[in-house]
């Protein structure tokens, strides 16, 4: 069986799948997306030397190191091997929905998932009214990871130019009111809209978020049943194979803030002992010889 891995060459995560799969069928390939070649209208997507219709199926682990619109058109590439009818995992077309953060906030918003408030708009003024509603806001680029390109502005003197400066790069903004997580959030897992597990994200000292790029560390956790069937809630809007469901735990309930389709394969190791590389793996095979 022949079953690629799209990922980051190098990437811890993306190296682990390509290895878990490589350890059950004998077959490695991972694929770098930024090497891909498509060919129309015969819709021939080729890396290297390698056609890739020529394989059972796909797993992606990683669209690109860093999250930017390119990364839509290159899950287009892929959906011209998904409408042909190769297995890939997750399905390009689901990914979409979650890769824009606010395709993914609207269909969270739609479907009755609590989230935190949140405002969406191109205009400076009504961005600092929402501050002001909020008084402290989380700024979030519509393509962005481990919080890269957030920025928190507080009410008060010198908001506007903040806003105006960030708006120079984000025409669009996405503003979330600031809550209190306390010490941590959680990344609740998902395989095949089975939950798999959960690990937390414990946020360093002086750090307003979580991420392990401002210092986070990843811990044990074991949620309630309710928190759970929330998180299931939230994942089964959108038909993902594998995920992580970020929730929040705060004094006014729960809040999510996204759904992802790139959950960490370290954090489920490092706090829950499970290797998610090989569950992942097992579960591609098992589809694909269904």
């Amino acid at each position: 069986m022949k079953i690629a891995v799209v990922g980051t060459l190098g990437g811890w995560s993306s190296e682990r799948l390509a290895d878990a799969v490589e350890a059950a069928t004998g077959y490695r390939l991972l694929i770098d997306m930024a090497r891909i070649s498509l060919s129309l209208p015969d819709g021939r997507l080729f890396y290297e030397n390698n056609e890739l219709s020529g394989l059972d199926g796909i797993l992606i682990k990683k669209i690109g190191s860093s999250c930017f619109p390119d990364l839509l058109e290159r899950l287009e590439t892929l959906r011209c091997l998904s409408e042909k009818g190769m297995p890939i995992f997750s399905r390009p077309e689901k990914i979409l929905r979650v890769l824009d953060r606010l395709a993914c906030t609207i269909t969270l918003q739609t479907g009755g998932i609590p989230m935190p408030q949140t405002t969406i708009t191109e205009d400076v003024d009504a961005a600092l009214i929402a501050v002001a509603k909020y008084g402290e806001a989380v700024f979030k680029p519509l393509y962005s990871t481990k919080a890269r390109g957030m920025r928190v502005i507080e009410d008060g003197n010198g908001a506007k130019e903040k806003i105006e400066k960030y708006r120079q790069k984000n025409n669009t903004m996405y503003i979330q009111k600031k809550i209190d997580i306390g010490k941590h959030d959680l990344g609740i897992v998902f395989l095949g809209g089975k939950y798999l597990t959960t690990y937390a994200r414990c946020k360093a000292d002086n750090a307003w978020n979580t991420t392990t790029a401002s210092g986070g560390k990843y811990g044990a956790y074991t949620p309630t049943a309710d928190i759970i069937d929330l998180a299931h809630k939230a994942q089964s809007l959108f038909g993902l194979d594998f995920t992580c469901v970020d929730v929040a735990l705060t004094s006014e309930g729960p809040f999510i803030f996204e759904v992802s389709a790139f959950g960490g394969f370290r954090g489920i190791l490092e706090a829950g002992k499970i290797d998610a590389a090989k569950a992942y793996a097992e579960y591609a095979i098992g589809r694909i010889s269904q």
